[in-house]
């Protein structure tokens, strides 16, 4: 959940330089950041790195690390921020990842003197290095054995003071080494350095790499050199706000021409994928695993397969434990950065199970798209803000184009969607006075109910729940009282979703109807489709547009909403 970015380079660069690859990394965690260089410097700051950036007195190296971090041992502290040293600062380290014998391997060093600074996992690392090179061990071979005594997951940089060498190593965490002109960069992600270079060397686990300013190498577990060329990538060098307000209120706005490329690509340089994916889903069984919105995604799509005849179902993959997959199983990975830990950990139970691996991903050559048989790019390009909305659009939109449906006007629904933002932004100026939301569905309305529910709850800090409307008699009608609102998807005037919410509006409930024929409530948005599969997916980017406003009513932290990350990297 945090993300590491480090320099090495012939010609000196700022810090400035250091942070700004960095900063594009702040999606995997804003907690803290820090950084070091080969000079001795160590500057950390808790908070986000814009808060900061143009405060940082800047000096210059040849060799430099950071960090951003997203808490998962310690609280939020300098202490607890990266990079972190051992006893006498010769050695730094940054860490993506969960050391999960840190405390067995922490009393050791206790025994043997160490002392910690921090309540991290990470800072083992460090004091190991340097207790085993004082006992006479290379860095290399303390590397090593560090590689073979840990348990967890790690992607790790490491530096020593006053020399120009990286060691990086990794272990079930991404990382990228990117080729510059007269160095160096090596990420979390190829979008830290993708405005400097486009050629790229992925690690896999348990290598590590010894790299200098002129040259590298990787090599396996046991020290034993590997072979491996660069790649060249294709992605977007750079987002910015322009003259809107958040990334969340851009990339929502940007979802029509989103749908055009990913269109134009299913059909274009896709469309051998799509027709291999689509023979496959035809004759096995399909098992969706994703989590969060892509689960979303991923049970809305459900729906749209099991209406053409196939076969379909979806698994939050923490959860994949329970499910079983087998060779006429094919599992589609959903995931917007492709590095979701749960959903690797479950592609790996189910590649053990012989079943076929695809995927539906955003960022380009990530570790599930390698995993993957076959894989879908949505091409939405990069998304900033912590809550998916292109993403979860586009993600469906593939899943339907899947399953044969045709949706070349969805791009023209979602302009009049958006064209009519101020009536939503109106509807949530009585929804921001809330202190709880509900948010019912039937069918394909169900998944929109869950993703609404949490899109609310992620960024206004409003609890609100999505529920099956026929469950809401079962229980959660105990909680509905006069002025609670409910949000109700309703299309064609379902007769059972009308009951249910007639049944809310009984109880005093205010009705905020999504539909596509008017609805008698507090609130009407009318989506202008007979098209069932679009009215949904058209459904999903008013209920974006509700959480955006509902949240910039409250003055809440858009795109960086408390607690969260975008890039859920461990367990």
């Amino acid at each position: 959940m945090c993300g590491i970015f480090g320099m090495i380079r012939q010609s000196p660069f700022s810090s400035n330089e250091l942070l700004q690859g960095l900063k594009r990394l702040e999606y995997r965690g804003y907690d803290s950041f820090g950084f070091a260089s080969n000079t001795g410097e160590l500057t950390k700051h808790i908070g986000s790195i814009s808060d900061f950036i143009d405060k940082i007195n800047q000096s210059e190296a040849t060799t430099g690390i950071s960090h951003t971090r997203w808490a998962t041992h310690g609280g939020v502290t300098l202490q607890n921020s990266h990079p972190h040293s051992d006893c006498n600062e010769r050695f730094f380290v940054v860490h993506n990842g969960i050391i999960e014998n840190y405390e067995e391997l922490k009393n050791e060093l206790l025994s043997r003197g160490h002392v910690f600074k921090s309540q991290t996992d990470t800072e083992v690392i460090p004091h190991f290095i340097e207790e085993h090179v004082k006992s006479g061990l290379s860095i290399e071979d303390a590397i090593k054995m560090f590689i073979k005594i840990s348990k967890g997951t790690f992607a790790v940089l490491l530096m020593e003071k006053n020399k120009n060498i990286i060691y990086a190593m990794k272990r079930d965490s991404p990382l990228v080494l990117g080729l510059m002109k007269d160095g160096f960069a090596i990420a979390s992600d190829i979008y830290a350095f993708s405005n400097i270079t486009n050629r790229v060397i992925f690690f896999d686990d348990n290598e590590y790499a010894i790299i200098n300013q002129n040259d590298f190498g990787i090599y396996d577990s046991y020290g034993k050199q590997i072979k491996k060329d660069f790649m060249t990538f294709s992605w977007n060098k750079e987002e910015n706000l322009g003259n809107y307000e958040h990334y969340m209120i851009k990339e929502i706005i940007e979802e029509p021409v989103a749908i055009e490329r990913l269109i134009n690509s299913l059909n274009n340089e896709q469309h051998d994928t799509v027709e291999k994916i689509s023979s496959l889903i035809k004759i096995r069984k399909v098992l969706f695993v994703a989590c969060g919105t892509a689960y979303h995604a991923s049970l809305l799509g459900t729906s749209f397969l099991r209406f053409a005849g196939i076969n379909a179902d979806a698994v939050i993959a923490s959860e994949y434990q329970n499910y079983m997959a087998d060779k006429n199983t094919c599992v589609i990975a959903v995931s917007q950065s492709g590095e979701t830990m749960d959903v690797i950990k479950a592609l790996q139970a189910a590649r053990a199970s012989s079943a076929v691996i695809c995927s539906i991903v955003n960022v380009p050559h990530s570790t599930i798209e390698r995993m993957s048989s076959l894989s879908i790019n949505i091409k939405a390009g990069q998304e900033i803000c912590v809550a998916s909305t292109k993403v979860f659009t586009g993600q469906a939109a593939a899943i339907l184009y899947l399953s044969g449906a045709k949706i070349v006007t969805l791009q023209k629904l979602l302009d009049s969607v958006i064209k009519q933002k101020d009536v939503i932004k109106k509807i949530s100026e009585d929804l921001c006075k809330a202190r709880d939301i509900y948010v019912l569905g039937k069918s394909e309305g169900y998944a929109l109910a869950r993703e609404i529910a949490l899109k609310i709850k992620e960024i206004s800090y409003i609890h609100a729940e999505g529920m099956m409307a026929g469950e809401l008699k079962h229980g959660t009608i105990a909680l509905i009282e006069p002025g609670v609102p409910v949000i109700s998807i309703i299309f064609n005037n379902n007769e059972d979703m009308i009951s249910s919410t007639k049944e809310t509006e009984a109880r005093g409930a205010d009705i905020f109807a999504i539909t596509n024929k008017p609805y008698p409530g507090k609130w009407n948005f009318v989506i202008d489709s007979e098209d069932k599969k679009l009215f949904f997916i058209a459904a999903g980017t008013v209920g974006q547009l509700i959480a955006y406003y509902t949240a910039k009513a409250l003055g809440r932290p858009i795109d960086k909403p408390r607690n969260l990350a975008k890039s859920v990297t461990v367990k």
